[in-house]
């Protein structure tokens, strides 16, 4: 399975209707969807389609034709994620009619290409679930458990009483495993899992 960490976009052109395809991470889709509906006051229709796991692991698909004949926009782009196998990402796409009518069979290819436009132009990783960490250090074992966040690339979020700090990390099953590996060696120093 593939996902996005950043917003990307394509344009496409067909019988005049011009289509500007946005493929973005889940956790900016709606931020996204009310930015393009500013930007993009006159568009004909703005139809999304998104692939998002619950919190039991479950694949949840969802779509919007937005006004289009039905069927012919949301699962078209919704057809081509699964195709990519895209997931905790969205697909928005911003039309902007031309005076020509594609027809039922016409939206579908039309969107489906914008979809995969979009998807060309962007940069996929490889998903992997994450996981939330919090724990307790000690200030005589800051620098350390700050050298081991550097040379292991992690982004953290921390805060500090008299103690020592509190910190919060975002981490993959591989990530997490390496870490409490690293960091069980500090329990009788203080570190403390939360």
């Amino acid at each position: 399975m593939q996902t996005v960490q950043a917003v990307y976009h394509a344009s496409s052109e067909e019988k005049k209707s011009t289509f500007i395809a946005f493929l973005c991470p889940i956790e900016a889709f709606e931020a996204l969807h009310v930015r393009l509906k500013n930007e993009h006051p006159k568009a004909a229709h703005i139809v999304w389609a998104k692939r998002v796991f619950n919190e039991y692991r479950q694949i949840v698909e969802n779509n919007s034709d937005d006004g289009e004949p039905k069927g012919t926009s949301g699962p078209p782009i919704l057809s081509v994620m699964r195709g990519f196998e895209i997931v905790n990402a969205g697909i928005l796409i911003v039309r902007y009619f031309g005076g020509i009518k594609l027809g039922t069979g016409g939206l579908v290819r039309a969107y489906g290409n914008a979809a995969k436009e979009a998807i060309a132009a962007s940069t996929l990783v490889t998903f992997e679930f994450q996981t939330a960490v919090e724990f307790f250090t000690p200030f005589a074992l800051l620098a350390r458990f700050e050298h081991y966040c550097s040379t292991q690339m992690l982004l953290f979020q921390r805060t500090f009483d008299t103690q020592g700090a509190y910190w919060k990390m975002t981490l993959s099953e591989a990530q997490k495993e390496a870490f409490v590996s690293f960091a069980g060696v500090f329990e009788t120093e203080g570190f403390k899992l939360l």
